[in-house]
């Protein structure tokens, strides 16, 4: 809990409020008067951050609504910041650049060549999002992802967490100087990340519920299973009752009779649509609302070791560029032309070149025939043009 108190400071004193350290987990806390009327806190507040909180304290921790206040007393104020990673001051050689390639790219249906290395700048884009998950219960989390706006590639989890981690471990907050704002470039085109951002969100996003959604799936197939057994247990005890009252009538039922036999097709009836109403209230209950909104985006300008690819296929080349981020000491994935990027094989298309996921290149639904989807966005060129593919 010691970055939330550190966190609660930082807001606090940037309220106009005089904050003052108390060991091992607590904070004394002169509040302006606003802060005082909003929160309901006496001039003089003592704020504990530990597991357990002594008698005369403020508990604050991750849970209740604390984060929730938090967050209204903050505002927008942290959610777009940029900053720049300095430069080591010792940079080794590359080691065995196409070992580290190799590992990074797989082509094949292409061949691909070192042509450079060179050090340099890239700008990344890190987006942090929220989600929140409602079922029978719910679950709150946060997904990050991120661009190399430079090379135009998507960072994966592994190099999004390291570079997360060298941002934690650097000593000060460094912005961006001119020079290599320059020689990284400019963010691009904005509808395009945003485009790229939407399905690369919803993945993630499926990916870190899955968890929460085979749990949720175990309990509804619990209580469908009860509600089930239930409900059969009285249909049958029902129509055997109808059955034996059929075999008791010997074809000439009484009036009392038919008023029994009548009486049990209702109860079965009856219970056959309370069956169904309890399966309605069951997928109401259990049904999966999921709201996502953008927290924080981070641009960052990130030291590298830029590597330009030759990408053969048949009589056509194409350079790309793949950059050794130094400060995460990783390889980022290739640029995708089409699909999240985020998988380590590329296929190449003829006609362009263009780097797609194998979905990308997959047989047209209507022809059977291949065609590449960042050539011909939402139909096959082979086709009836009225044939939608869908896209990403």
């Amino acid at each position: 809990m010691a970055m939330l108190r550190e966190f609660v400071a930082d807001l606090l004193e940037s309220e106009g409020a005089v904050v003052e350290a108390v060991e091992p987990d607590g904070l004394e806390v002169m509040a302006p008067e606003a802060l005082r009327a909003a929160w309901g806190w006496p001039e003089l507040a003592r704020l504990d951050f530990g597991a357990t909180a002594p008698s005369g304290t403020i508990p604050i921790g991750l849970e209740g609504d604390w984060l929730d206040r938090l967050g209204a007393l903050l505002g927008d104020r942290g959610r777009l910041a940029a900053r720049q990673l300095p430069l080591p001051e010792a940079v080794a050689p590359t080691d065995d650049p196409e070992r580290r390639i190799g590992r990074a790219l797989d082509l094949p249906n292409a061949v691909w060549r070192l042509a450079s290395i060179e050090p340099g700048w890239s700008r990344c884009l890190l987006l942090a999002f929220r989600y929140t998950a409602l079922s029978d219960e719910k679950r709150e989390g946060l997904v990050w992802l991120g661009f190399n706006c430079t090379t135009g590639a998507v960072l994966d989890a592994e190099l999004l967490t390291a570079l997360r981690r060298s941002l934690e471990h650097a000593e000060d907050w460094q912005a961006p100087q001119p020079e290599m704002s320059r020689a990284a470039g400019g963010l691009g085109d904005a509808a395009g990340i945003a485009a790229r951002t939407g399905p690369l969100v919803e993945s993630l996003v499926r990916a870190d519920l899955e968890p929460f959604v085979a749990a949720m799936r175990r309990r509804l197939d619990r209580d469908r299973r009860r509600v089930h057994l239930y409900h059969d247990d009285l249909r049958r005890a029902a129509l055997l009752k109808l059955a034996s009252l059929g075999r008791s009538s010997g074809g000439k039922a009484s009036e009392k009779t038919e008023a029994a036999i009548k009486r049990e097709r209702m109860r079965v009836s009856a219970i056959e649509r309370e069956y169904a109403a309890k399966l309605d209230d069951l997928r109401h209950n259990y049904a999966l609302a999921v709201k996502v909104e953008w927290v924080q985006a981070l641009v960052l300008l990130a030291p590298v070791q830029r590597h330009t690819l030759l990408i053969k296929r048949r009589k056509g080349e194409r350079s790309i560029a793949m950059d050794w981020h130094l400060a995460a000491r990783r390889m980022e994935p290739a640029p995708c032309d089409w699909g999240d990027g985020l998988a380590r094989a590329r296929l190449v298309c003829d006609d362009r070149l263009h780097l797609t996921d194998a979905a990308g290149q997959a047989p047209c639904a209507s022809c059977g025939k291949p065609f590449c989807r960042a050539c011909h966005p939402g139909r096959c060129p082979r086709c009836h043009p009225g044939i939608k593919e869908t896209t990403r």
